[in-house]
């Protein structure tokens, strides 16, 4: 095997920096075309450093100052309040959050200030209304010094976990945001050596306790947890820390672990929003196992226990087969013969994978840009959802080119790092994980089925009379909340006002005499599709406003609409309500229900049209006829629980 690859710091799955970076970003800037968002995207994409994330992030500023409107980028205002100097690492961030489709707004608090900054409804983050708010804390500035100056124990966690809780109560109170917070590195040295694990009092123990407590409520009280422990102790704790810098300066780690830093908090914010990764589309020869099967044949390939080529690649399957059991969809992408790349699948005793893992397998020899097409048009989500894995580096540049949306990890010639090159690149990082992800890659499956029986059947119609559907409708309530505050906050496409709820907002719904709410789950006879979409009704007296109406693509087509709009109406109409308003806000991805209320008899309200494409449409509860469905319906949904 070949030399050890880039180091984690260096995000070596991250082709790098190209020579001419500074003069495409320039030519960019001065003649921006209507794709400039992912002309900036494909420069983000690159492993840069401080000075390029600074050059990036000023370079977002102008092209947006200058009316250019992003088409691929969301926008996200995070709040920052940290014990750390940010002016490094504010840019960093931004820059970062463009590999990720997210155009990233930060607020910092002053330094020093950060428990004013909570405290204060007017502080500049709380009256910003931030999508999140990054805590990112230093044991260096942390309460962590035991009370009452006995002689020992020296250290005790108490008062730090009081006041981090303080501060999550704090902008809780006064702006709702969901708090991202750190938890925090050991420290490089220790008191007692070895002994520290063991004797109470510690600098060592008292952190170890403090990150104990931040696991345990941070998660549970709806908050998000980023372990940047785990992310200096990656790296190593002697690079992690820079003394010298953090007394001149108060940089809260080195320099050269800010960009990994960076993309490790990003993909946390691109999880929120939806941006984590569904598919991981693999190829075969020499990226699954070692060789070429249509020349080595089944006896030549390197796949034995025991081998250590054979073991490196039995870890690359290992590592996909683990993805899939917590959800993540696995499809096979190779320019092969079908029946020959299927072979190894059902015939090697080295194999880890099976071919029944496999929701797409395309073997043939056409390009791999156009297979991926195919394999996102068959599991019916976006080419921004896919991961390719592939050994060869012509085949990724020929799919970054014509697919810059799809995630293509670098890999270098040596396969024992190619499944932790995979994982380390954080595609498909998560901030709940809930039985309907364990579920997914099995629903993804069954949708690619249902893709083959359409094309077989004579109607649409008669399809989904075949299909066998079972609709479940149920009120929104504890067991489900962790999935229904992800679905708000990741769906985008079929999403009618794309407004966003915090996990305490959502729980706040369960019980508000003033809200109708309505969580949707599906079955039908080729499995589980799990919930599939989330209804918010504000209730005002005889008007009903459709608050929120998000639904997963993955259903479309199979008259869901209609009979939730049906279950909708008579709900209100118990309620005594005449009319339902839906509203409609456009974004650059929400075009596909520009006309849904329309179709579903809706009359426009011109009065509420805006000149940015928002539109208000009105229903007559009372003069509304149910509209023609498929599915037979269950008085109670199934329960579920919210974490697997």
């Amino acid at each position: 095997m070949s030399a050890k690859s880039a180091p984690f710091r260096d995000l070596p799955w991250l082709p790098r920096l190209s020579p001419d970076f500074r003069d495409r970003l320039r030519a960019l800037v001065s003649q921006p075309g209507n794709d400039w968002d992912l002309q900036l995207r494909q420069l983000a994409g690159q492993a840069f450093g401080v000075n390029q994330a600074i050059a990036l992030a000023s370079a977002l500023e102008r092209l947006r100052g200058s009316g250019g409107k992003p088409r691929s980028l969301v926008p996200f205002r995070l709040g920052l309040v940290s014990d750390s100097t940010t002016d490094f690492v504010k840019p960093l961030l931004i820059a970062s959050a463009l590999r990720y489709g997210i155009a990233l707004e930060i607020i910092g608090a002053n330094f020093g200030q950060l428990m004013q900054e909570a405290i204060d409804p007017a502080s500049g983050i709380n009256a910003s209304k931030p999508d999140a708010i990054l805590i990112a804390r230093d044991p260096r500035a942390l309460p962590l010094r035991a009370a009452g100056g006995a002689d020992w124990p020296a250290y005790d966690a108490e008062a730090a976990i009081a006041e981090i809780a303080a501060l999550r109560a704090g902008f809780r109170r006064n702006c709702g945001a969901t708090c991202l917070v750190q938890t925090i590195p050991a420290p490089a040295s220790l008191l007692f050596g070895s002994l520290d694990a063991a004797t109470a009092g510690t600098l060592r123990g008292a952190i170890a306790s403090l990150n104990a407590r931040l696991q345990q409520d941070v998660p549970r009280e709806g908050d998000v947890l980023i372990d940047v422990e785990w992310l200096a102790q990656r790296v190593g704790l002697e690079e992690w820390y820079d003394e010298r810098h953090w007394y001149l300066s108060r940089l809260g780690c080195a320099q050269q672990m800010l960009p990994i830093y960076a993309d490790f908090v990003v993909r946390t914010i691109a999880a929120l929003r939806g941006k984590s990764r569904k598919c991981l589309v693999l190829d075969l020869d020499n990226t699954l196992w070692g060789g070429v099967i249509g020349d080595d044949g089944l006896e030549g390939i390197s796949l034995d226990p025991g081998d250590a080529k054979g073991e490196a690649f039995r870890a690359v399957q290992t590592a996909a087969a683990d993805l899939r059991r917590r959800g993540i969809v696995l499809a096979v992408c190779s320019k092969n013969e079908d029946a020959t790349a299927r072979l190894p699948f059902r015939s090697h005793p080295g194999m880890v994978l099976k071919e029944t893992d496999i929701a797409v397998f395309l073997a043939n020899w056409e390009d791999k840009a156009t297979n991926l097409e195919r394999i996102a048009r068959s599991l019916d989500i976006g080419v921004d959802a896919l991961v390719l894995l592939d050994d060869n580096p012509v085949e990724r540049e020929q799919v970054r080119q014509a697919l810059p949306q799809v995630a293509v990890p670098e890999l270098g010639a040596d396969p024992s790092s190619y499944a932790s090159t995979l994982l380390a690149a954080g595609y498909f990082e998560s901030v709940a994980f809930t039985s309907e992800d364990l579920a997914r890659a099995e629903q993804y499956r069954s949708n690619a089925d249902r893709v083959q029986a359409l094309e077989g059947a004579r109607s649409l119609d008669d399809f989904l009379r075949s299909l066998q559907m079972e609709i479940h409708f149920a009120p929104f309530r504890l067991d489900n909340r962790k999935r229904i505050t992800q679905l708000i906050n990741k769906t985008n496409q079929f999403n009618v006002t794309t407004r966003r709820y915090t996990e305490q907002q959502v729980a706040a719904l369960e019980s508000s005499p003033e809200h109708f709410t309505l969580q949707v789950s599906l079955r039908d006879k080729f499995g589980d599709n799990g919930m599939i979409a989330v209804v918010i009704c504000a209730k005002r007296g005889a008007e009903w406003d459709i608050d929120s109406w998000l639904m997963s693509c993955r259903v479309l087509n199979r008259r869901v609409e209609q009979a939730i709009c049906n279950r909708i109406v008579a709900e209100a109409r118990r309620a005594g309500a005449r009319k339902l308003i839906g509203s409609y806000i456009p974004t650059e991805r929400n075009g596909l229900v520009r006309d849904l209320f329309q179709g579903l008899g809706f009359v426009a309200d011109e009065a509420g049209a805006t000149p940015e494409g928002s539109m208000r449409w009105l229903l007559d509860v009372e003069q509304f006829e149910p509209l023609e469905v498929f599915f037979t319906e269950s008085a109670v949904a199934a329960a579920e629980p919210a974490t697997a």
